[in-house]
């Protein structure tokens, strides 16, 4: 911290260090005074979700004895995620409270309330919030602990400087992440609209049929929880792992006998999820293993009118509507037999439409990957900018700093 600033508890630095009003379901009402809650609060902004708001009489307002909150303070959730995110409260022309799961901050007139909201999206402030969190379950800060964390508190005049120079940087860097994100957006868009243009196509030299007219939906037979094992010769996949590592096994003997006696895909066969994520799915690589009955299926397809391979790009394009079971959804074989597919006759130009679209989302990976790191670099250089202004380091005008 730069020599000649102060520090100072945060409860120090108050006007107001207040935790919200103690408000029951039965003390709402449709209209009234706003009640702004944790969910109201952002990583440095407010959350407004007029849609979901909830209200106070004035009645109530006045029976609870209740604490108005002000354009321009700051509210601090003491919850996750994460635990003293805080934001400044704008003019929503509005009456409002907060709940007692948010602590109220006024500043008093040396600390600006801009000033002290970014400080609480720091590293520092952070970790010291972590350090004074509580509970096994749910993590929380009280209001005490929140009130012990020091404070950087220099001039005025330099926390106008400090907000000034955040202001414009942080307007610069959001808009270059917004720049970004449509980036990546019209990247992953770049692929979907060409699976729509490919699969919707119905050329002369195409045909439509149901995925029932090209194979038969099959399945392993189903394993019993006492014949897996935590580990053994031949991986288990259940749908929780499913295209990942497996956390179970069975025995080379189990295996060697359901094989010979029940379905089992073939290599190069296209497994599908068919309950929680429907519509996942890996190409089978040939290697030992057993899969989930009923939640992993696939089409027994014998590759003559359509390849695998191009089967495989079309449940990518699929619209999974699952009938809804008891507890979950789960894509049934009737589901499944009925789902229409259009491709062209020649396997030939199953390959080079399969080639083509594997191009595209290979070429669609990469600009994701980049688009994604710039992401991650740009959030990067907040936190620095962050950890640069309040040790007194940030200088200069922030076009020097954003490129």
């Amino acid at each position: 911290m730069r020599k000649g600033w102060e520090k100072k508890a945060l409860k120090d630095t108050c006007k107001v260090f207040a935790d919200g009003d103690w408000i029951e379901s039965k003390d709402q009402s449709a209209e009234g005074i706003r009640l702004v809650q944790t969910g109201n609060i952002g990583f440095g902004f407010f959350k407004n979700k007029e849609e979901k708001a909830r209200y106070i009489s004035e009645e109530t307002f006045k029976r609870l004895n209740c604490t108005e909150i002000l354009p321009g303070d700051l509210l601090v959730s003491r919850l996750p995620d994460p635990v003293g995110k805080a934001c400044i409260i704008p003019d929503i022309n509005t009456k409002m409270i907060t709940g007692v799961d948010c602590t109220i901050i006024r500043p008093d007139d040396n600390l600006l309330s801009e000033f002290l909201c970014y400080y609480q999206r720091s590293n520092k402030y952070l970790n010291d919030v972590q350090a004074g969190v509580s509970g096994s379950t749910r993590q929380r800060i009280s209001r005490k602990n929140l009130g012990l964390i020091e404070i950087p508190l220099p001039p005025l005049e330099e926390q106008q400087r400090i907000v000034a120079i955040l202001d414009e940087a942080f307007e610069a860097i959001d808009k270059a992440k917004a720049n970004t994100e449509q980036n990546l957006k019209n990247a992953k868009e770049l692929f979907e609209s060409e699976l729509q243009r490919v699969f919707s196509k119905k050329g002369k030299d195409w045909e439509e049929k149901t995925l029932g007219d090209i194979g038969k939906p099959s399945m392993c037979k189903r394993i019993l929880k006492n014949q897996t094992l935590p580990s053994g010769d031949v991986p288990f996949y259940k749908i929780g792992t499913f295209g990942k590592k497996p956390n179970a096994f069975i025995s080379q003997e189990i295996y060697d006998e359901f094989r010979t006696k029940y379905s089992f895909p073939k290599k190069g066969d296209v497994l599908i999820s068919a309950s929680g994520t429907i519509g996942r799915r890996v190409r089978y690589d040939g290697k030992p293993a057993f899969f989930q009955d009923s939640n992993i299926v696939w089409i027994a397809n014998d590759e003559k009118q359509v390849l695998n391979d191009y089967l495989y790009v079309f449940y990518e394009f699929c619209d999974w509507q699952p009938s809804k079971g008891a507890t979950i959804a789960r894509l049934y074989n009737s589901n499944l037999t009925s789902i229409k597919i259009s491709f062209p006759k020649s396997i030939k130009e199953q390959q080079t439409i399969v080639s083509k679209l594997d191009a595209l989302q290979e070429q669609t990976k990469k600009l994701e990957a980049v688009y994604t790191q710039k992401l991650q670099d740009l959030e990067e250089l907040k936190k620095s900018m962050l950890q640069k202004a309040f040790s007194g380091e940030l200088t200069g005008k922030s076009e020097k700093i954003v490129k």
